[in-house]
């Protein structure tokens, strides 16, 4: 038997309701037929969100630093002067990290 990938427990349950050969394996040998079905590491290595986060938290950081240290220089005056690039950067790591740290759905 092939290994599987599943998402979700009810992705599990789905397949061992409707796969006699699942059901057999599993009265021989539980662990075993659990073997079988493996997690896509996006949702079981906590690392991977972990490097993320502190990766767009030192973007949003270093902007931060660089803005100061563009105005405390005098090469822009007031937030006008923003390099847009900046700007933009900045926005788009506020909002991914908003979107990894809300809670899901489900």
């Amino acid at each position: 038997m092939d290994t599987f990938r599943i998402k979700s427990f009810d992705e599990f349950k789905a397949r061992l309701e409707t796969d006699q050969e699942l059901q057999e394996q599993f009265r021989k040998d539980p662990l075993g037929a659990v073997g079988k079905f493996e997690q896509s590491p996006l949702y079981t290595d906590k690392w991977i969100y972990r490097i993320i986060v502190i990766a767009l938290s030192l973007i949003v950081f270093a902007i931060i630093v660089g803005v100061l240290y563009l105005i405390g220089s005098g090469k822009i005056e007031g937030d006008q002067g923003v390099p847009t690039i900046l700007t933009a950067i900045g926005s788009a790591a506020i909002g991914a990290l908003a979107g990894l740290l809300a809670p899901s759905p489900k």
